[in-house]
């Protein structure tokens, strides 16, 4: 393995594999610019610098060319906000992908669907931050929650009224056997009534 002056913004992987490279350095957050856009970090906090290490290698084949394959690893801690609180959280994202490269979309499409590896089509250059920021959105959580939330929950405005008047609107809930009551009383007091004119 040897190290050599690959630029990772505009990388030739073809090459990088070829001199089973590596690189490795800290992208400040805010060059990550999707990332930057999907976070939601405290006033005036710097995003954290996202650590990254790559390995290219190239693997020769009983029959055809020679397979290109990335080893990807990426570490960063993202500021997102938490749904059971609305309060700001850092979620660690640490991520260790291997991608081969092969010639075209339509084998990458059709390999990438047999393969437990991301397969994807060779390109001239290649912006391997660009990748790193694909990958490290494709990890964030759905719905970030803290495991156990900083602050009391927040009461949403009017909900302590909403809570005091839960007794009488349970009153007015439609009542199955409300119907059948009504019957009953109008059919005693229409017999009540007669039986008293009767007396």
């Amino acid at each position: 393995m040897k190290t050599s002056r690959h630029d990772p913004l505009r990388l030739d992987m073809a090459a990088f594999a070829a001199d089973a490279a590596s690189q490795s350095g800290l992208w400040p957050g805010s060059t990550l610019t999707r990332l930057a856009e999907s976070q939601t970090p405290p006033q005036d906090l710097a995003l954290a610098d996202v650590a990254w290490q790559a390995q290219g290698e190239r693997l020769a084949q009983a029959a055809g060319e020679p397979e290109i394959w990335l080893t990807l690893q990426v570490q960063a801690r993202v500021w997102l906000t938490c749904q059971r609180c609305l309060q700001p959280m850092t979620v660690p994202l640490a991520l260790d992908q291997r991608l081969r490269f092969v010639q075209g979309e339509s084998q990458a499409e059709a390999l990438d669907a047999e393969s437990e590896d991301d397969v994807l089509a060779l390109s001239r250059w290649m912006d391997l931050r660009e990748l790193a920021e694909d990958e490290l959105l494709l990890a964030l959580p759905l719905v970030p929650r803290h495991e156990t939330c900083p602050l009391p929950l927040p009461v949403a405005i009017g909900l302590e009224s909403d809570d005091a008047d839960a007794p009488d609107q349970g009153f007015d809930k439609p009542n199955p056997f409300a119907a059948l009551r009504a019957l009953k009383t109008g059919s005693g007091s229409g017999s009540g009534g007669t039986g008293s004119g009767s007396d």
